[in-house]
């Protein structure tokens, strides 16, 4: 059996189903194509769905700023596509960053903030009781592992206080975003097909030509996006792609754990956390609960994962490790005798900074390398893509004249080939979650 679209967009997670939106409010016949049962079901429910501004580069803040727009205004977003009780929930619960060596005492974030007219404020160490009562400030780093013996003993002096950025937080339910972009995209004319497995790539006259499913289904289209997630290398590869890129993507393994916070963390005291001193980061989460991430320090073994259908779903050591990680900055933190939260894979490229581009297959599109830490970026992401598409639709060749993408209301202007394939690695990143 065959089909005809105008586009097929490999994924239906959160970038996926934007991507889809955004490109049928262009009028293209659209058809998103998953191998799960639902939208956002893969990683993005995996996702710790934190909304921040603050990243290691001018053109990563000014995206970022510019989704929270979107995770604000929401309803504004989707439209009247979904019924208001069915919507996530956005918690602008604002960012605490601590200042410390790695991030060069936020000075650059700073300043980037204020060219993107960004608000933030300075917050001493002192005055970090005031946002995170309890709060050790003493220093900590580097990270250690728990069996180290120097584990939990300060290395001298406290951090440099900290910055607080009012423009983040935080939304519920990750998987229920993604949804919520699929009804919308769908009023737009959007299909969406699940429990469909893209088992080739087809190509016609050296482009693209379409997809074939492992049931046999034949699907013709121009315009193949390859949105899967910790899978895209593997769509890559099917493409025939990868070998022509100097990024490349790849499924790492990651934990969060899930805590209760400390008691002296009231509801009105509750907000994101980065500290790169300890090297973990807090979100909220349901009840008086709160998730902890890593940020990748280099004394922790980065477990990559070849084949993302399978891997190690059990807690490792890594869990308690986070736990009491944070327990050095928060003391009053109680350390659970059972592992709860997420063990999940992200798909991240070698500086840890996505890849939205072309391909040098013409028609086959990519969104990659997006996971832990462009959830944030959704909305924005799935505009770059149809408007990438859109471009070469009209003869604009994006590797030789980077299509140019302004921001509204970061009032910046993007140069998209700062995501290309063909980057060289990004020495401003910071190598980790943070980007």
């Amino acid at each position: 059996m065959s089909k005809n679209v105008d586009a097929l967009i490999i994924g239906a997670g959160v970038i996926g189903a934007c991507t889809a939106y955004e490109l049928s409010k262009l009028g293209y016949k659209t058809l998103s194509v998953d191998k799960l049962p639902q939208a956002g079901y893969g990683s993005t429910s995996s996702s710790c769905a934190i909304i921040r501004t603050y990243y290691s580069t001018t053109d990563s803040c000014a995206l970022a700023y510019e989704g929270w727009h979107y995770w604000r205004n929401w309803s504004d977003y989707i439209g009247n596509a979904v019924n208001p009780s069915e919507l996530i929930e956005y918690h602008n619960t604002g960012c605490l960053v601590a200042k410390t060596e790695l991030n060069g005492m936020l000075e650059k974030a700073c300043s980037v903030m204020d060219e993107i007219a960004c608000p933030y404020e300075h917050v001493s160490a002192g005055e970090m009781a005031d946002f995170l009562p309890g709060v050790d400030t003493r220093r900590f780093f580097p990270a250690k592992l728990i069996d180290d013996p120097d584990f939990g003993e300060p290395t001298g002096g406290e951090i440099n206080g900290a910055v607080f950025f009012p423009c983040g937080g935080y939304v519920n339910d990750p998987m229920l975003s993604a949804q919520n972009v699929q009804a919308a995209a769908e009023q737009q004319g959007a299909k969406f097909r699940f429990n469909a497995e893209v088992s080739k790539i087809l190509r016609e006259n050296n482009r693209v030509a379409g997809v074939e499913l492992s049931d046999g289904t034949v699907i013709k289209a121009p315009v193949v996006i390859n949105v899967a997630g910790p899978h895209s290398s593997v769509i890559n590869r099917l493409a025939g792609v990868s070998d022509n890129m100097l990024m490349s993507t790849r499924a790492l393994r990651h934990e969060v754990a899930h805590v209760d916070a400390p008691a002296s963390l009231n509801s009105a005291k509750r907000m994101i956390t980065s500290d790169s001193d300890v090297q973990v980061y807090t979100r909220p989460s349901s009840g008086n609960g709160m998730l902890i991430g890593s940020e990748d320090p280099e004394c922790d073994e980065r477990e990559w994962v070849d084949d993302p259908d399978h891997f190690n779903l059990e807690f490792s050591a890594q869990w308690k490790t986070l736990v009491m990680r944070l327990a050095q900055r928060l003391p009053e933190l109680g350390i659970p005798d059972t592992a709860k939260g997420v063990v999940a894979l992200y798909d991240v490229s070698e500086d840890w900074m996505p890849i939205y581009d072309k391909s040098d297959l013409p028609g086959f599109f990519m969104a990659c390398g997006t996971s832990g830490n462009q959830y944030k970026n959704a909305p924005v992401a799935g505009k770059i893509m149809a408007t990438l598409v859109q471009a070469e639709d009209v003869g604009q060749n994006h590797d030789t004249d980077p299509v140019q993408f302004k921001l509204n209301n970061a009032n910046y202007t993007l140069s998209l080939d700062c995501y290309s394939r063909n980057r060289k690695i990004n020495a401003e990143s910071s190598f980790s979650v943070i980007g």
